[in-house]
């Protein structure tokens, strides 16, 4: 071993008051910074998830030409076909066919226009948040006929309550003209303003019958079985889907959302950055003073002849074994943390319920991203601060010439 590792090590366990600093201060700096980040990404997860799962879905089939004008000239043919050859695929969890359209509801005081969608109820449960939404009444079942689950803001538009009667004129898919009167089952709210006072729900086997859509949809919503690889089985689908249907995943028509997501997140790592400079310099002034306290300790090794990179090495393995505790440390309390609640998710409370229903989360629930790349590239990172910030006090000390060094004060 050479001398200068020796001398180091000495130094590191005789001088135990400032070893015990020196890990705190790094190990609870790196604990708050993987914490903070797993809670950032878990934050930003859950958000997109509840997003996605409240009713768009994880992947969406629709004509290519629906979009952009979604008439009933651009719907899916044969949907039920179709539905049976996607199901096909090893990577697909669960599918849900939806035929939405727009008619005049009216009740006995007003008359509203509104999203009505047929649905399989059933398989909604899987693929969307709509049953989780019930505010009052029942959710809709795959026997019902002319039951309707609307929304409560367009509920409160037509001023009707579970049980009560309401007419609706539209067009069917063949064009022809279609009414009927309908019994409020259900009523809903997502804490979406927008969705919940334009939307409404029907079986759609009740819907075919009177739209005159058998075997017809507008979307056919897919959930993976891995929502992570989405986007690769929307492409996977896409092979053998016809020239006239396509297929994206929430990515792409979500994507307003996903730019906010990734935009919050900048702000967020801008955050972390600041915390990572604040940290940076609570570090160097405490090894400043920490080395600075040593000046002529290190004078009197120059003086009997150590070279001065062999102070500069002795100081910065120092700093090395001291940093890699502390990391070490710091890194596994900051996995825990993010472990253990990204298992049991930060709750916070019914009084948050409100406003977490205005960004679409139906929970106050935030679990932590317990993610191990993550956590190792912020260990990393905290390792070159802590290290890089001892760099200048070495420098600077070891700049001193042995005189002046023995006779500082």
């Amino acid at each position: 071993m050479k001398p200068y590792i020796s001398i180091a090590l000495k130094n590191i366990y005789n001088n135990k008051g400032r070893t015990i600093v020196t890990i705190l201060l790094s190990s609870l700096s790196t604990a708050i910074l993987v914490f903070i980040t797993a809670f950032m990404d878990g934050e930003h997860k859950i958000m997109l998830k509840n997003a996605v799962e409240l009713y768009p879905g994880y992947i969406q089939i629709t004509n290519k030409d629906f979009r952009d004008n979604p008439s009933f000239d651009n719907l899916i043919e044969n949907s039920t076909s179709l539905v049976e050859k996607v199901k096909e695929n090893d990577n697909v969890s669960s599918t849900s066919q939806r035929f939405e359209t727009f008619v005049l509801f009216s009740s006995d005081t007003k008359s509203v226009g509104a999203m009505i969608v047929g649905i399989e109820p059933e398989n909604e449960k899987i693929n969307s948040k709509l049953e989780q939404s019930l505010l009052k009444g029942k959710y809709l079942e795959n026997k019902d006929k002319n039951f309707l689950y609307i929304g409560n803001e367009l509920a409160k538009k037509l001023k009707i309550k579970v049980g009560d009667t309401i007419s609706f004129v539209g067009t069917g898919a063949d064009y022809s003209f279609c009414a009927d009167n309908l019994i409020i089952k259900g009523i809903f709210q997502t804490g979406l303003f927008e969705f919940d006072s334009t939307s409404s729900f029907v079986n759609k086997k009740y819907f075919d019958e009177v739209f005159v859509s058998e075997n017809l949809s507008t979307h056919i919503i897919i959930k993976p079985k891995d929502i992570d690889n989405a986007q690769f089985l929307s492409d996977e689908i896409s092979k053998i889907l016809p020239k006239e249907l396509d297929s994206q995943s929430w990515k792409e028509f979500m994507k307003t959302l996903v730019e906010a997501m990734e935009l919050d997140g900048i702000f967020g790592y801008i955050t972390v950055g600041i915390f990572f400079i604040v940290i940076f310099f609570v570090i160097l002034i405490y090894t400043l003073l920490s080395v600075y306290s040593r000046i002529k300790e290190i004078g009197i090794l120059r003086a009997i002849g150590t070279k001065k990179r062999e102070i500069f090495s002795m100081l910065l393995f120092e700093s090395v074994v001291l940093s890699f505790i502390s990391i070490l440390i710091g890194g596994i309390i900051g996995a825990f943390l993010a472990y253990y609640f990204n298992i049991n998710p930060i709750e916070l409370g019914a009084e948050f319920e409100e406003q977490f229903k205005q960004y679409g989360l139906a929970s106050t629930a935030l679990p932590t991203d317990f993610n191990v790349f993550n956590i190792l590239r912020d260990m990393l990172i905290m390792f070159i601060l802590c290290v890089g910030s001892t760099l200048y006090p070495i420098v600077k000390v070891n700049s001193f010439k042995p005189v002046e060094a023995i006779n500082h004060v």
